[in-house]
Order: C-alpha cells, then structure tokens, then sequence
C-alpha cells in the first residue's frame, strides 16, 4: 500500500515535550516541543523572520504531509502596507522554494499575560496554536505559556 509521513504536531507538542528528554537546541527534559514542524523552538529564532523562512526552506517539506510553520508578529510590526508587502513577499518566496504551510499569529505577549490573569475579559480572543484555531483561555497553561514565549517577530 501507499504510504506517507506526517509531519503534524497539531496538540503533540505539549504531551510530546513532558515525555521527551533534554535536546541540543538547550530545551530540557520535559519542556514543551517546538510548535510545529518547521519553526524553531520558542526564543531560540534571533536573527528575525526572514531568516526562519530561509532555515525552514532547507527542509525538503514535499516528503510530508502538512508541514506546519507557526510565526507571531507584533501588532505594530504589520502596521504599515510597506509592512505587509514584506511579509507578503516573504511568504510568496517561502511557497516558491517549497514551504508547505504557514499560520500567524498577530497578538503581543503583553495581550496573552492579561488575559491569563483576566479569562473573563479576553473570551473571545483566539489564536493559532498547531494547525488549529482556539479561545486562548481555553487552553492549558502550558500551552498558553508556549504561545506567549514564541518570539514576536518584526521587519
């Protein structure tokens, strides 16, 4: 029979990181995984966006199904159209040289902290979080912990 490997963390992360050992990207025993497939642990990507998309695209994705990129902006990162030409330009590039899939989240760290400490006056604010859509504060608090520590990327 046909078969193909996946890629797909979708919620593998958290479980997934609990049951893990230490690795060499200095992640200990225990903490949460990457988010996705292509994105770099949490904190570790330093040198901005265009160089996540440029590691991401040494992977040859075509040999998975759904290999998953998360990336988060600032809100004042895409304020301008300039702004949004970049990222738009850098993601017809990525999909150019074999990007696969990619979901953004456009929130600050400081908007998550608040609605961990005030669920009630956040209800409705979603977000991305492995190849899905969820109510922030219907999350774990790891999981929550994990968005807030994505790094907030900016042009």
């Amino acid at each position: 029979g046909y078969t193909r490997t996946t890629a797909i963390s979708v919620t593998a992360h958290g479980p997934g990181g609990q049951l893990t050992g230490a690795t060499p990207d200095g992640r200990y025993a225990g903490e949460t995984l990457a988010d996705a497939n292509a994105s770099p642990i949490r904190g570790t990507d330093k040198n901005g966006p265009l160089a996540v998309f440029k590691s991401a695209m040494k992977i040859d994705q075509s040999k998975y199904q759904g290999f998953l990129m998360n990336m988060k902006f600032h809100p004042s990162a895409l304020k301008t159209k300039e702004d949004m030409k970049k990222l738009g330009d850098a993601i017809k590039v990525y999909f150019k040289h074999g990007g696969s899939m990619i979901q953004f989240n456009v929130v600050s760290s400081k908007v998550l902290r608040d609605a961990q400490q005030n669920p009630d006056e956040y209800r409705d604010l979603m977000v991305r979080v492995a190849g899905y859509s969820t109510y922030f504060v219907d999350l774990t608090r790891n999981i929550q912990d994990e968005i807030i520590e994505r790094t907030e990327h900016s042009f």
